[in-house]
């Protein structure tokens, strides 16, 4: 029979897996959304708030119910945010924080000049 241990472990699994999706949707989801303005906004708006909880004081509330749910499966959670586990343990080795903060930042200029552009295109054919 499973345990809650076990259905805990795999829920924490299942939240950093839509962590990593949720950060890999903001960092590149203008190249889903060419065509689709409801899903431009979306993104906008995700990676704004992406954005905001990386600056902010605020935790990510993905990293609240990953560790809520690795303490369930009697393990001890990380402490600090996402990117600073995984991505500096992966990636960045001893990143500081403030470049994490300024690379998201960067992420969302990118994306901000990709949407702009496209406004730009769409304006010049119409006017045509």
């Amino acid at each position: 029979m499973i345990s809650w241990p076990q259905v805990a472990l795999a829920l924490a699994v299942l939240v950093l897996a839509l962590h990593l999706a949720f950060i890999l949707w903001v960092i590149i989801g203008a190249v889903f959304t060419r065509g689709r303005p409801w899903l431009a906004c979306v993104h906008i708006l995700c990676a704004a708030y992406g954005v905001v909880i990386e600056v902010g004081p605020w935790p990510c509330p993905l990293t609240i119910a990953e560790n809520w749910f690795e303490v369930q499966a009697g393990r001890l959670p990380y402490h600090g945010p996402f990117l600073l586990h995984y991505l500096d343990l992966l990636v960045y080795p001893h990143v500081p924080p403030v470049l994490l903060t300024w690379l998201a930042v960067v992420v969302l200029a990118v994306n901000a000049v990709v949407y702009w552009r496209r406004w730009r295109r769409s304006r010049a054919a119409r006017s045509d």
